[in-house]
């Protein structure tokens, strides 16, 4: 698959591709991206799982008319709004969706600096809080449907705290960077009117070795298979 991206402001890494993994959604059912940017998460589950429809939402008119062209590279069905996520259009409030998922900015602009480059702060930074990303996103699931966030560890408290108002069968999926190294991403599923106890995964260590050494990544297997071959990701291994 190939993902055109700008030369400046956001560019997506691996987060929305391993987001992507994540989701066990089945051939038929609807996905909504919230802040979808250039299309990687959606269009990554698309190629790997057929026949599912798939929406997304962009705050940044340019990056939802570049998901549209990335959709049309690849022949993937996509359809992408222009939108605030705080004032859906009607269509996508008209519709109740299997999944939803999202890879909200990472930065607490409270605590941090945020980028001279506009187009760059909004996906990094932003103006909208985890809680409300949340909120939006449990409104738009169907019922049993489920919610899939990748997010900083460090933003794991607020971002739970939200989840627990309104979702249940919540599941954590730690992410490390390397051995001995404290987790960096987390990968976080709940479903609405789910029941089951809460799980924290045993985590994924990414890397091989205590070190990067050159510009060899030492991906393991787990994430070599997801990033290079198009593999699913369980929880606590690949699907």
């Amino acid at each position: 698959m190939q993902i055109a991206q700008p030369l400046n402001g956001y560019r997506a890494g691996v987060d929305p591709v391993l987001l992507a993994s994540s989701v066990p959604a089945k051939a038929g059912e609807t996905v909504l991206e919230l802040g979808c940017g250039g299309g990687v998460a959606s269009l990554c589950l698309g190629r790997r799982i057929a026949g599912l429809s798939l929406t997304g939402v962009e705050l940044q008119a340019d990056y939802a008319d570049l998901a549209r062209e990335n959709a049309a590279r690849n022949g993937i069905d996509f359809t992408v709004y222009p939108a605030d996520l705080k004032a859906l259009p009607a269509e996508v409030k008209a519709q109740g969706y299997n999944h939803v998922i999202a890879n909200p900015p990472y930065y607490d602009r409270a605590r941090s600096v945020p980028s001279l480059n506009v187009e760059r702060e909004v996906g990094l930074g932003g103006d909208t809080p985890l809680s409300k990303w949340v909120s939006v996103a449990s409104k738009r699931l169907a019922p049993k449907g489920q919610l899939h966030f990748v997010q900083r560890a460090d933003r794991l408290p607020e971002l739970m705290s939200a989840v627990f108002k309104s979702l249940g069968s919540i599941e954590v999926q730690p992410l490390y960077a390397r051995t001995g190294r404290d987790a960096h991403l987390v990968l976080v599923r709940a479903k609405r009117e789910g029941r089951a106890d809460f799980r924290l995964h045993a985590p994924i260590v990414m890397h091989q070795g205590a070190e990067h050494g050159g510009n060899d990544k030492n991906y393991n297997e787990i994430i070599e298979a997801i990033l290079r071959h198009g593999a699913g990701l369980s929880f606590g291994g690949v699907a």
